[in-house]
């Protein structure tokens, strides 16, 4: 049986650790936890866990960070892994991003910061299904 994990890609250490402890507290132990500053750190570590057999079943990343936009990280991880759920939560996204991540399919949720816990975790259920262990 497989491991599937939830990867936090934000260039804020506090806002992963905070999205982090909101997961773990609903969720617990049905999932494992990454979390990664960047959208190159990010790709490194789904590559390194996919290998050793952990399966990413949802991505949920930032918007403005240093060397790659969330739309493009999220681009990749969708060419790369059209499996995997996706999203964006952004307090800086523009419109023009924000539609062509709708229009071409990037993510599948886009949640605007300050985000509400509740609406967090009904996005997670309703993307990783509520019995996805």
């Amino acid at each position: 049986m497989f491991k599937k994990a939830i990867l936090c890609v934000d260039d804020e250490a506090i806002i992963l650790l905070s999205v982090k402890q909101e997961l773990q507290s609903h969720f617990r132990e049905r999932f494992i936890y990454e979390t990664a500053l960047s959208a190159k750190e990010a790709l490194f570590i789904i590559d390194e866990l996919s290998a050793e057999g952990i399966v990413f079943i949802l991505v949920i990343s930032d918007w403005l960070m240093p060397g790659m936009t969330g739309d493009d990280f999220l681009a990749k991880v969708k060419g790369m892994h059209p499996e995997i759920k996706t999203i964006l939560l952004t307090g800086h996204a523009s419109g023009e991003s924000m539609e062509r991540m709708k229009r071409e399919e990037l993510t599948d949720s886009i949640i605007l910061k300050p985000w509400k816990r509740d609406e967090l975790i009904q996005e997670v259920e309703a993307l990783v299904g509520p019995e996805s262990a």
